[in-house]
C-alpha cells in the first residue's frame, strides 16, 4: 500500500514490551515501518525494539493520562499515523460470580475502553491518510466463554470485539479499516498460565505478527475484518 515515494509508514503498538506485541514491532520493523512502541516501563524495552526509526513512549491502559500525549509525540516524531494497534490487555482469572466491582471495573478499563481512548485521539491522523488501518488484539474468548473461570475475561473481550466493528463502520467511509485479531491459546505468559497444552502447540506470537502485517498492507478494497486464529479443534468452529 505504501508508495515508494512515500516517507515510511507509521504504526503505534500498545503494549509492545513483550509476547504478541513485541513479536508485531518486530515483524513490522524489519518490513520498514516506523514504530511508535506504548509501554508501562519504558527502560526496560527490548534492545532488538529500538533504533532510529522506533520511538518509545510511556503508555499505561489503566490510565486516560498517556494516549493524547502518546500520540501527539508520535505525529511529533515521524509527522504521520498511518495504523494503530491495540494490543494491551489483562486476564482475570475469575468467574463472572467471584468477580467484584473493581475486577470488572479493571478489565473493562485496560481491555475496552482504552483501546477506545486511543482510536480517538488517532483518530483524525488515521483518517487524512485515506487508508488508516486499527488492529485490535482480542480473542477467541470474544465469540465463546470457554470456561467459568474465563467468564469475566470474556465479557471484555466480547465488548472489544463489539469495539472493532464499530470502529469500521466509523471509518469506512475516510478509508479506515478495522481488523479484529481473535487468537485461541498462545504461546505467551498469559496463554502460558492458563493453557492446557505444550507452548510449542500454542500459536507462536511470530505468527500473529504475520497476520497483523497482512491486514496492515490490505487495500481498501479488501477489508479484513475479524482474523479468527487458533491452534487447536475448537467448538466455536
Amino acid at each position: 500500500m505504501n508508495d515508494e515515494n512515500q516517507s515510511p509508514r507509521v504504526a503505534m503498538i500498545s503494549g509492545a514490551n513483550r509476547g504478541i506485541g513485541a513479536a508485531i514491532a518486530r515483524h513490522l520493523k524489519q518490513n520498514g515501518w516506523q514504530l511508535s512502541l506504548g509501554v508501562r516501563r519504558p527502560d526496560e524495552i527490548d534492545p532488538t525494539l529500538t533504533g532510529e526509526q522506533v520511538l518509545v513512549h510511556p503508555y499505561d491502559a489503566a490510565t486516560d493520562a498517556f494516549d493524547q500525549a502518546w500520540v501527539d509525540a508520535t505525529v511529533a516524531r515521524f509527522g504521520r499515523l498511518d495504523a494503530l494497534i491495540n494490543n494491551a490487555g489483562i486476564m482475570i482469572p475469575k468467574t463472572v460470580i467471584e468477580a467484584e466491582d473493581a475486577d470488572i471495573d479493571a478489565i473493562f478499563d485496560i481491555n475496552v475502553k482504552a483501546p477506545l481512548r486511543l482510536a480517538r485521539a488517532a483518530w483524525p491522523h488515521l483518517k487524512v491518510t485515506g487508508a488508516g488501518r486499527v488492529v485490535s488484539v482480542v480473542s477467541l474468548s470474544g465469540h465463546r466463554v470457554k470456561s467459568a473461570r474465563s467468564g469475566l475475561y470474556s465479557m471484555s473481550k466480547f465488548a472489544a470485539l463489539a469495539l472493532s466493528h464499530a470502529l469500521r463502520k466509523e471509518g469506512w467511509e475516510d478509508g479506515v479499516r478495522a481488523t479484529a485479531l481473535c487468537p485461541g491459546l498462545v504461546a505467551t505468559d498469559m496463554g502460558e498460565s492458563v493453557g492446557n497444552i505444550p507452548p510449542e502447540q500454542m500459536t507462536q506470537p511470530k505468527d500473529l505478527a504475520r497476520l497483523v502485517a497482512m491486514a496492515l498492507d490490505m487495500p481498501n478494497t479488501a477489508s479484513l475484518a475479524e482474523l479468527n486464529v487458533n491452534a487447536s479443534l475448537d467448538d466455536y468452529y
